[in-house]
């Protein structure tokens, strides 16, 4: 039975990364939300960006991926997703489409402290490395918006940390 990865962490956990390399180690599709947005969408975003603009486009990116996510899980391969899990309503709706395509679900989660997670994107924000770059303000924001899963979530979970 395939899987679905779900890769969950509060931003700078280093959720791509480990994606990355868990989508080597299982021969899975990895589909990074980051990646999808700055390709499709970054040259045309307004100046400021608005919430409702990024997240109308995170949607439809979303619906895309899940629709080829489901011709891969039909050939029997695994499917690694970085597309933020930041919320449990979306990690629940997440399991509930994957189980719907016959697929098995485990739940990776970077367990990363704030300081860490904070210095990781200022370094990334220097770096210019292609993704977006976060404020301070930005960062914090998606803290506070982050739900860190709940015990009962992490049984048979991967728990990764600092």
């Amino acid at each position: 039975m395939p899987i679905v990865h779900l890769i969950c962490g509060a931003t700078g956990a280093g959720k791509t990364s480990y994606a990355m390399s868990l989508a080597v180690r299982v021969r899975g599709v990895r589909f990074t939300l980051d990646e999808w947005m700055a390709l499709l969408f970054l040259p045309d975003r307004p100046e400021p960006p608005t919430l409702a603009w990024a997240v109308e486009r995170t949607a439809r990116c979303e619906a895309q991926i899940w629709s080829l996510a489901s011709e891969i899980l039909a050939r029997r391969l695994d499917i690694v997703l970085d597309i933020g899990f930041s919320r449990r309503e979306h990690r629940d709706e997440a399991r509930t489409r994957a189980a719907r395509m016959g697929a098995e679900v485990k739940l990776h989660y970077l367990d990363v402290e704030h300081e860490t997670r904070r210095d990781r994107i200022k370094q990334r924000n220097s770096t210019n490395s292609g993704a977006y770059q976060l404020t301070d303000a930005m960062f914090e924001w998606m803290e506070r918006a982050f739900e860190v899963p709940t015990d009962d979530e992490l049984v048979d979970a991967m728990i990764l940390g600092d």
